[in-house]
């Protein structure tokens, strides 16, 4: 029972997620013209271009081979997961299409788009798996270029889609407002991935580094770690203390070092 909620939970969260991006995508950047890349991006440009079919349809058929292609290399779990989300996901955009759209101004649609998409998808990556398309594109092509970054790999796929729908529409200005709405997007996807958990490494250089770091454990409830330094000039032997802290709690982590030690020098990076 507790199993069979599991994945009803999953396959809910999944749904909505799949709303929220077909919500953004139709009504507020198919209007204007611009997409957030990939597949279905793809789809809105062939389907605006040559008038067949639909967006959610053309999204399916097309990613049927890539399925097919990546099945067995991106595995069973993800594999099933983005074979949910991209049929729901297709589902969706044709569902939303019969709704009239509101006029809004193009940039007004490529952030809203963009958070709304950017939710919907941070929502579906959240649990393990995605709407296909790009993804497992992504992937196969991460198998043949080891070496290159997966966020390159997709950022590349995106441009190309965002050139695309420039000369499709023969404005540059729909390119660079699609360029808008996928920055935000990817941003609002990691905001959902990692659930706004956003934290902070701080090195600590001071003499007094026992008492900071047993009172960062402390007070902070956070762990702390000391590394072996070495003076430049004066040859001395330290200690760095190495802790990692939630963004909220970087201006009681100062105050706390600054009670001990004044002259502490104090490194914060994300």
């Amino acid at each position: 029972m507790k199993v069979a909620w599991k994945y009803l939970l999953t396959v809910l969260k999944m749904a909505v997620g799949c709303a929220l991006f077909s919500l953004g995508f139709n009504l507020f950047l198919v209007p204007n013209g611009m997409n957030a890349g990939g597949i279905s991006g793809l789809a809105m440009l062939f389907v605006r271009f040559t008038g067949i079919g639909s967006i959610g349809l053309v999204t399916a058929i097309v990613n049927l081979p890539l399925f097919a292609l990546g099945g067995i290399k991106v595995g069973k779990k993800f594999f099933f997961g983005s074979l949910l989300g991209m049929t729901l996901s297709s589902v969706f955009i044709d569902l939303f299409a019969v709704f009239s759209v509101p006029h809004t101004e193009p940039l007004v649609g490529a952030l809203y788009g963009g958070v709304l998409c950017g939710l919907g998808i941070g929502l579906v990556f959240s649990q393990g798996a995605s709407t296909g398309g790009s993804d497992i594109v992504v992937r196969l092509l991460k198998l043949r270029w080891q070496n290159v970054p997966i966020g390159v790999i997709t950022m590349s796929f995106d441009l190309v889609v965002v050139a695309l729908t420039g000369i499709t529409f023969q404005n540059i200005s729909v390119a660079l407002y699609s360029g808008i709405a996928i920055y935000i997007s990817g941003k609002v996807i990691d905001a959902v991935v990692y659930s706004f958990d956003y934290s902070k490494v701080v090195l600590i250089i001071s003499r007094d580094y026992k008492k900071i770091a047993g009172q960062i454990a402390i007070e902070l409830e956070r762990g702390v770690t000391l590394l072996d330094g070495e003076g430049y000039y004066s040859g001395a032997q330290t200690k760095v203390i190495l802790t990692a802290v939630k963004k909220q709690q970087i201006t009681d982590l100062k105050k706390l070092v600054v009670q001990i030690d004044s002259d502490a020098f104090i490194i914060v990076q994300e």
